[in-house]
């Protein structure tokens, strides 16, 4: 098949380089022109606009990836394309967007019968070599015309119609909060044995033993081993961790529906408190402790 990918960050660039491979003809756009000179030494045909990447689709349909950052840039360029698509035409948006706004941006285009397909991604930077878990939102029409591109992105059995439009990106936002939790399990218990100096524990040969048989084997826990052995006090990390929109919009859908999520909601609020240097409330709640109780205090150095 021949189709455009558009946005040629790590995930699109991505995308494009294993579409390539299993021999697909792959347009693409991106506003760096450096990344469009990398996809073409993969073998992507490359443009400089929007505009002249759909004017390189002659088949019909025509087919459009849209791998860009969630919000106004997604929402834009999907305004453009439905001045340069038509009727029959799909378009695959694999941002992580909020699934409400997949959900207007899909009944928009429908009304000019342009078919969006929100297809949540999960993988990350290893999915070019592994292959892309593929979670779609859209019609049946749609996603069995696309079929034979997602069979190409995705291992076997990595991908699945999971529901109408919004159903995509609404499962990656759950599938991005059991992440969080999992996340924040392995860094505890790996703090735990970390903390206990008397075993001398080699933190990376227990990941790989865990990986082996055991009840928390995960592509996770493998990734933990992988960094503890470039440095097993990682030292070289700064205790700072982000977070992104997924995660956030979990817990928030969570209270509107007033559904319990005590794991994810928490380990998102670690997150918070790895950026804090100069907790206010831990300095109140040790004032407390002293006011309450008598208990001892530790005062910064020099005061």
């Amino acid at each position: 098949m021949k189709l455009a990918v558009i946005g040629l960050g790590r995930m699109g660039m991505g995308i494009a380089r294993r579409l390539l491979a299993h021999g697909h003809e792959v347009v693409v756009y991106d506003i760096d022109p450096t990344v469009v000179g990398q996809a073409v030494a993969a073998g992507a045909t490359g443009t400089d606009s929007l505009e002249a990447a759909i004017e390189n689709l002659d088949d019909t349909p025509r087919f459009v990836w849209v791998m860009l950052p969630a919000g106004e840039q997604v929402s834009g360029t999907l305004q453009t394309l439905a001045l340069l698509l038509e009727e029959g035409d799909v378009i695959m948006e694999g941002s992580d967007s909020y699934y409400k706004q997949s959900m207007e941006h899909a009944a928009k285009l429908s009304y000019k019968g342009i078919h969006m397909l929100d297809v949540g991604v999960g993988g990350g930077v290893w999915g070019d070599e592994y292959g892309f878990n593929l979670m779609v939102g859209g019609d049946e029409e749609a996603f069995a015309m696309a079929t034979p591109i997602f069979e190409a992105l995705a291992p076997v059995d990595g991908f699945h119609l999971v529901g109408l439009s919004g159903a995509g990106h609404f499962v990656k936002m759950a599938h991005d909060g059991i992440e969080y939790g999992i996340m924040q399990s392995i860094a505890e218990g790996f703090e735990l044995m970390a903390t206990k100096d008397e075993f001398s524990l080699d933190l990376a040969a227990l990941a790989d033993l865990w990986g082996k048989g055991s009840t928390i084997r995960s592509w996770l826990l493998e990734l933990a081993g992988k960094a503890l052995e470039e440095d097993a006090n990682l030292d070289w990390v700064e205790p700072y961790v982000e977070d992104t929109d997924g995660g956030r919009w979990a817990v928030q859908e969570a209270v509107d529906l007033e559904v319990p999520l005590p794991v994810i909601s928490l380990s998102l609020q670690m997150r918070y408190h790895s950026r804090q240097r100069d907790s206010y409330a831990a300095r109140l709640l040790a004032a407390l402790r002293k006011q309450s109780r008598e208990h001892t205090i530790h005062k910064i150095k020099g005061e």
